[in-house]
């Protein structure tokens, strides 16, 4: 892919795919999609630092979810936060919104320090660093608007924080500014280390195992869960659309 127009060619695909197949991975495809589609916008209005290293940045960001997923779909194995992220697709027990973490947990914390490392090869991380944080502000904006209108495709999700409230849950404390420090912490890490095979390892490990804790929340919170998900839309599709509503 080398234009942000492919890459939105090939999100239609797996949106389009993940709703013919009830495949919980749309939750996070139309988010991601959506979110590739400001980043284009934003380009074009010439919003960034530097545009066209914005476009570069974005394609190799956006190719390792999609590589991800065609891995997976191949019966192939991707990385472990991704793989973590997939195999729960295939389970009913999981909330829209721990579908939509596990994206952004292995996107974020994993896949964007490498994005912004590859996209500087060469030359100074510390280049990049404005509009790294852009894209993590893009980001936090939209999941912020899927929170506000999940309660529509999970109509009692409005208990879940009130009554969960000042438990040291992880799904409840994820937090879109803290995966992107840390993911600018690890890119400065991933950028001059002389093994990167081995730095990606070691930090896919890490970050597979906040995937777990992500679905396997404490008992307390896994009650509030099973309360949600008995009224939550059992059509993938139909939640696809919903949550996709906030791109109009």
């Amino acid at each position: 892919m080398k234009s942000i127009a492919e890459v939105l060619i090939r999100m239609d695909e797996i949106v389009s795919e993940c709703k013919s197949k009830e495949s919980q991975i749309g939750y996070f495809a139309v988010l991601y999609r959506q979110v590739t589609r400001r980043i284009q916008k934003g380009i074009l209005n010439r919003e960034f630092e530097d545009n066209p290293r914005m476009e570069t940045l974005d394609i190799l960001f956006a190719k390792r979810f999609i590589d991800a997923y065609e891995l997976w779909s191949h019966g192939m194995q991707p990385t472990m936060s991704w793989e973590t992220a997939f195999e729960a697709s295939r389970s009913s027990n999981y909330l829209a919104l721990q579908h939509l973490f596990l994206g952004i947990n292995a996107h974020i914390n994993l896949d964007l320090g490498i994005a912004a490392s590859e996209t500087m090869a060469g030359k100074d991380l510390n280049g990049i660093q404005k509009d790294f944080n852009q894209i993590n502000a893009i980001l936090g904006e939209l999941v912020d608007g899927v929170k506000a209108n999940i309660s529509t495709v999970s109509p009692i999700f409005g208990w879940l924080i009130p009554l969960a409230k000042g438990k040291d849950e992880m799904l409840l404390n994820f937090s879109i500014q803290l995966a992107r420090d840390g993911a600018w912490k690890y890119a400065g890490e991933y950028h001059l280390s002389p093994d990167k095979d081995s730095q990606l390892k070691d930090r896919d490990t890490n970050i597979s195992k906040l995937a777990t804790k992500l679905i396997n929340p404490g008992r307390f919170l896994l009650f509030l869960v099973r309360i949600v998900a008995f009224a939550e839309w059992k059509s993938v599709s139909k939640a696809m659309d919903q949550l996709d509503t906030l791109d109009e």
